[in-house]
């Protein structure tokens, strides 16, 4: 699973195939990949408490953050066995059941409650996943502050995209106060017209964001669209079971 969001439990609850036995408060969920520190992607770690065991993969930054700032790996050793493992943008980690995971970095911002540690190049990531055996690709980029080469290269070889929505373009309300860290996506959109192959879906919208609530010309031109609530999608050449 990429982030724990607050609302993980509806979430497990709403996908039978993560749904704890009958009997049991044990959900088959092991691992969890972070793309950052933040309360909206952490949070719901503290959910998984129940857990017999959990690997969390993060950055060094976002692990610093987790063990002193906002302490969930200190809360949560008395509930369960959590193995804490460091990404770092560029080296590739080997999940179960075949997945590889490359880190990709994507940004400097820190947490509101993370001020006071130090700058870092990794503090948000995203992640190209593929197969030991299989030419399946998806990108996942949240949290994104600008297009970067590493991105670009992602995303020429991808078959799926899920982009940060955040915000359709920086004169929103909310995108002029605090939309540091979020590229618009007014301004991601002529990088995917340039790659027609992937499917493109943006993610992650904020309340104010018109998308919510309609498409536009330029997102269609792009070929991109909204991710839908509880999507499932299956990419070409994926064992049915991924």
């Amino acid at each position: 699973m990429v982030n724990a969001s607050p609302d993980l439990r509806v979430q497990l609850l709403a996908a039978p195939e993560l749904t704890p036995p009958p009997g049991t408060r044990d959900t088959p969920l092991r691992g969890v990949l972070l793309t950052s520190g933040e309360l909206d992607h952490t949070l719901g770690l503290l959910t998984l408490r129940e857990a017999a065991g959990l690997t969390v993969h993060a950055t060094d930054p976002v692990r610093r953050a987790l063990h002193s700032a906002f302490p969930v790996g200190p809360l949560l050793a008395p509930y369960t066995k959590a193995d804490w493992r460091t990404v770092t943008p560029g080296r590739a980690v080997e999940l179960d059941g075949g997945l590889v995971a490359e880190p990709l970095a994507l940004g400097t911002k820190r947490p509101r409650y993370a001020a006071d540690l130090p700058e870092h190049p990794a503090w948000v990531t995203g992640y190209r996943f593929t197969q030991t055996a299989g030419p399946a690709c998806a990108v996942y980029a949240p949290g994104l502050a600008q297009w970067t080469p590493a991105l670009e290269l992602a995303v020429r070889t991808a078959d799926l995209v899920l982009l940060d929505g955040t915000y359709d373009g920086p004169d929103e309300p909310t995108a002029a106060v605090g939309g540091a860290g979020h590229l618009a996506v007014q301004h991601s959109l002529p990088h995917l017209a340039r790659h027609r192959g992937p499917r493109h879906l943006y993610t992650h919208l904020n309340n104010t964001n018109p998308l919510n609530h309609a498409t536009t010309p330029a997102l269609t031109a792009a070929g991109a669209a909204v991710a839908a609530e509880g999507m499932l999608i299956e990419l070409p050449g994926a064992p049915k079971s991924a």
